[in-house]
């Protein structure tokens, strides 16, 4: 059983590596291949010349809910939809592995909240030095809104399981008492 259990832990954690890899490539790369060599240029670029940064970050959108209500007025193609629903889809195994990585599942939705939003985060800032992307504060709230999904449909789900194998048990358990 305890072999099962370290196991199963070592797949989800590897699962966890690979999904985190994942989405370095799809948020940071827009789905395109980059070197390290490309990387390596751009942050000397960016470094060596802050006016890069400064017009990286003034590109920027740093009002809430600004990119989040243009992309709902004008949902008229796949790139407002896929924007709005990417950002949070992507995060929600992130919320889901957070919980089941922690011990006991005992991470509190604050926990779920603070580490989505840091991931969040530093991926937008990650964009902004590289200039491979802008930074948008709606992102994040996207992004942490996914985790916090995530977070929930993991909990949802311990509490109808542990519901439905408490009720099993209890009917056996019943039929046992007839039986006898």
């Amino acid at each position: 059983m305890k072999k099962t259990k370290v196991m199963n832990r070592i797949i989800v954690l590897a699962l966890f590596v690979f999904y985190l890899y994942a989405l370095l490539r799809i948020i940071l790369f827009k789905f395109r291949w980059r070197d390290m060599t490309f990387l390596w240029y751009q942050l000397q670029r960016n470094l060596g010349n802050p006016d890069n940064l400064m017009y990286q970050l003034q590109r920027g959108n740093f009002s809430p809910l600004k990119t989040i209500f243009i992309n709902i007025q004008s949902l008229s193609g796949w790139h407002e939809l896929s924007n709005l629903l990417g950002n949070i889809a992507a995060f929600i195994p992130f919320g889901m592995f957070l919980v089941l990585l922690s011990k006991n599942k005992g991470l509190s939705f604050i926990g779920v909240l603070a580490r989505s939003l840091s991931l969040s985060l530093c991926l937008e800032c990650l964009q902004v030095v590289f200039s491979i992307g802008i930074f948008d504060v709606d992102d994040l709230i996207l992004n942490t809104f996914g985790g916090l999904l995530g977070y929930c449909a993991i909990k949802l789900y311990d509490k109808v399981y542990s519901k439905f194998i408490v009720n099993t048990s209890s009917i056996v358990q019943d039929r046992d008492i007839v039986e006898k």
